[in-house]
């Protein structure tokens, strides 16, 4: 049982009843669903994940006029459903509230992107932590009957404005060069071993990101990056089997090749989305052209390393 389907399930057994009975004047004004921190919002929940902030439970979103009527007796309300769903109980940690029950709809995009409505200004895009963004449209909304929550979500899933996609894959590239390309290999021949490690996961790291903003998809917390890059439709398996081989191997020159493999292939991408048209096989190379695509005078007058 998969903690999503386990949520929707709760909600639709004792949650839709509970607001139907207590709050019917709200019926048509209250959201549900699972959206924001945990395994199980992104699907990624297993044995392990149930110790702790995991089990029946889901979110209800109102609108501030309507949390003000009646978001503390609504909490009360749901704070009273059954503890125990279909063999499981919720197991809270002490750094876990919040992340289930009632939430004024603005507080809880407030939470994660400092603001209780979508970005307005290319400024504001480009300063929002992407995990934050993948937080607020992964899980699943059951049922919206205003609208409200998922009109600001609907605005954050249409991903970044251009300029700023641009802005952070140019800065990818010369990233993802100087770690993977560059200083890896040149720190190994040096012997130093912990530059050498720092290098390759900050290529990692690095690497999918890129290949997340290729595919126009938020990247989610460092800890889920390489699970959920295998699902992407572009380079998405290839990026995971080759970082899978690159973390197991204790080969450093095989290291060094799988690196310049990945390379070899997102390059190709960005030849093939026409992003880039430099013949060169370095990363590096192909940042400058890709920033040189930005519209925005003030973007393109960024340094093409800060993305």
């Amino acid at each position: 049982m998969k903690g999503l389907k386990l949520a929707e399930e709760y909600f639709w057994a004792f949650g839709a009843k509970m607001i139907e009975e207590k709050f019917p004047d709200y019926e048509n004004r209250i959201a549900a669903g699972l959206v924001g921190e945990g395994s199980e919002c992104y699907g990624f929940d297993d044995q392990i994940s149930r110790d702790h902030d995991w089990g029946p439970g889901f979110c209800l979103w109102v609108t501030a006029d309507d949390y003000k009527a009646i978001g503390q007796r609504l909490q009360v309300e749901y704070q009273k459903l059954p503890r125990s769903f279909k063999g499981f109980k919720r197991i809270a940690s002490q750094w876990g509230s919040g992340r289930v029950g009632v939430h004024e709809i603005g507080a809880f995009y407030q939470r994660f992107i400092g603001r209780s409505r979508a970005p307005d200004t290319l400024e504001e895009w480009l300063y929002l932590p992407e995990e934050y963004l993948s937080k607020c449209c992964n899980g699943k909304v059951f049922t919206d009957p205003l609208k409200e929550f998922t009109r600001i979500r609907s605005e954050l899933l249409k991903f970044y404005p251009e300029d700023i996609r641009l802005v952070k894959i140019a800065a990818r590239c010369m990233s993802c060069a100087q770690s993977g390309q560059y200083n890896f290999i040149r720190s190994v021949k040096r012997k130093q071993y912990f530059a050498a490690l720092s290098g390759e996961t900050k290529f990692c790291s690095d690497i999918m990101s890129l290949v997340f903003l290729l595919n126009r998809c938020y990247a989610p917390f460092y800890k889920w990056q390489h699970i959920a890059v295998r699902s992407l439709p572009v380079l998405g398996e290839f990026l995971y089997e080759k970082i899978g081989l690159m973390i197991t191997t204790h080969d450093y020159q095989e290291k060094s090749e799988i690196i310049e493999a990945i390379c070899a292939q997102v390059i190709k991408e960005l030849r093939k989305c026409g992003l880039s048209h430099s013949p060169s096989d370095f990363l590096l190379d192909h940042g400058p052209i890709i920033h040189a695509m930005i519209k925005n005078i003030n973007l393109k007058k960024r340094d093409v390393w800060l993305g």
